[in-house]
């Protein structure tokens, strides 16, 4: 009955995507990142959902009059159509033994190609800040909802037994699984921060600690050193920033002491990395993937053959490997430069810097004229999921991480649609009543409520939220 419900809710959609690309855009959201489909137990489970209404979206958006461009014009959008090219380069170039193995290689390149230009249609169909809202609440609770379901499992076993594997698809591993949880984490509260609805900011709230501890219950040290690095954004760029170092050097220890065994035990061995065995293996893999690269720098082994040709660079085998076991790279980074070449190595860095410098201009921009805004809530939540990814993919196999890509497309819009507010902002005289003079205050289309980054001005922040206009909507 499960899989007959959710095949004729995704099927009653499909309509609804061919006319309205935008609807589908957001329908491979929630079916990439919610995974429904593995909520089944049936025939539903093993169809390809999210590359049906891939194809139907862009079919019916090929069909629009006016259906505008596919991507912006931005140095990140060219960026990934030439990592797409280099890696299909790399593809043709590298041998395989035979025809399966090519036909693996091809379907993967394939796989590829589709994440890649679902992000680069997310910057086309994207126009406008209900868009961009509307999106990014769709990856925040579909992660929320794997945060909240497995915290709630995790509390009725008392931590007890760990999360070995995730739904499905992008987060099938824990560490993916992790990963993924862990760049929603600022997510879900920046969004919370944001929403002045009581009923919804408490929700996301409570998602909040929720979906920590769902990393947590993952037992993946690249997932909790991740999350660490998205607090730890959020706490720099909080107004409290004191308070809440202070609350969380004092918190620590309760952490710890009710922390199950197995799980401190855990995240203890990362400071007695020499004496593991599951970070040598990972020291060794890194050599390995340095050599690939350096053998191969222009185009690489060839797209997910790492694990094909690690054998061909072990000098010095071990036992495991004399035995035929072979490794991943267990980082993202040489991972992509091993297997893509220097040259898409070298445009992945780029496009993850201009991503971030971008997001400190617009922040910046936003706190010249107000102290509290959509703009810098937003700006703190992308560069602290920013922060979760590059601190996760130096540990993690994930370089060809879904979210990452797309996540970068819709930072990407975040900064222009907000670049284009700030720009669009008009000059609005307010009297402020208990000083008796008039302040001047920057109230930029749609940005309501905001607080003016002047001294003194609360008169003048009632007499904005109790302005009627248009753009009077709470985000």
């Amino acid at each position: 009955m499960r899989d007959l419900i959710v095949s004729l809710i995704i099927i009653g959609l499909f309509p609804v995507c061919f006319r309205r690309p935008y609807v589908g855009l957001v329908v491979f959201s929630w079916l990439a990142y919610m995974r429904i489909q593995d909520l089944t137990w049936g025939f539903a489970r093993g169809f390809r959902w999210s590359f049906y209404v891939a194809i139907i979206t862009t079919v019916g958006w090929l069909r629009q009059p006016e259906r505008g461009r596919f991507m912006v014009s931005d140095a990140r959008t060219y960026m990934m159509v030439a990592i797409i090219v280099l890696v299909g380069l790399g593809v043709a170039n590298s041998n395989q033994p035979n025809g399966d193995a090519l036909s693996y290689q091809i379907k993967r390149y394939v796989e590829f190609v589709k994440i890649v230009g679902i992000a680069l249609f997310t910057t086309g169909l994207v126009v406008n800040r209900e868009q961009l809202r509307l999106l990014i609440w769709i990856v925040a609770l579909s992660l929320g909802f794997y945060g909240v379901k497995n915290g709630i499992w995790g509390i009725t076993t008392f931590g007890q037994v760990p999360i070995t594997r995730g739904p499905g698809g992008l987060m099938f591993d824990n560490n993916d699984f992790s990963l993924a949880l862990a760049m929603g984490v600022p997510m879900l509260w920046c969004i919370g921060q944001s929403d002045k609805r009581p009923i919804l900011r408490r929700a996301f709230l409570f998602a909040v600690p929720m979906t920590a501890f769902t990393v947590l219950l993952t037992h993946s040290r690249g997932g909790m050193l991740s999350m660490s690095a998205a607090i730890g954004v959020l706490v720099w760029r909080s107004r409290h920033r004191s308070m809440a170092i202070a609350l969380g050097i004092l918190s620590l220890p309760l952490v710890i002491a009710v922390m199950p065994e197995d799980m401190r035990d855990r995240f203890a061995s990362i400071a007695n990395y020499q004496e593991d065995g599951s970070a040598n293996a990972r020291f060794r893999t890194w050599g390995i993937a340095y050599k690939m690269a350096v053998s191969n720098p222009v185009l690489g082994v060839g797209l997910y053959k790492f694990r094909q040709e690690y054998l061909n660079y072990v000098e010095d085998p071990t036992q495991a490997e004399r035995e035929g076991k072979t490794f991943v790279a267990h980082n993202s980074y040489l991972q992509i430069w091993a297997e893509c070449g220097s040259l898409v190595f070298g445009l992945y860095l780029t496009m993850i810097a201009i991503s971030i410098v971008s997001i400190w201009r617009v922040r910046a921009l936003a706190r010249r004229r107000f102290h509290e805004s959509w703009i810098i809530n937003y700006a703190n939540m992308f560069e602290a999921s920013f922060a979760a990814f590059c601190v996760g993919a130096t540990f993690l196999n994930r370089a060809h991480f879904d979210l990452f890509y797309h996540w970068v497309a819709i930072a990407l819009v975040f900064a222009r649609i907000a670049t284009k507010e700030l720009e669009e902002g008009v000059e609005v005289q307010v009297k402020d009543e208990g000083f008796g003079q008039r302040l001047k205050a920057i109230q930029g289309r749609g940005f309501d409520p905001l607080v003016p980054a002047t001294p003194g001005v609360r008169s003048a922040q009632r007499t904005f939220r109790n302005t009627p206009t248009p753009a009077a909507r709470e985000y």
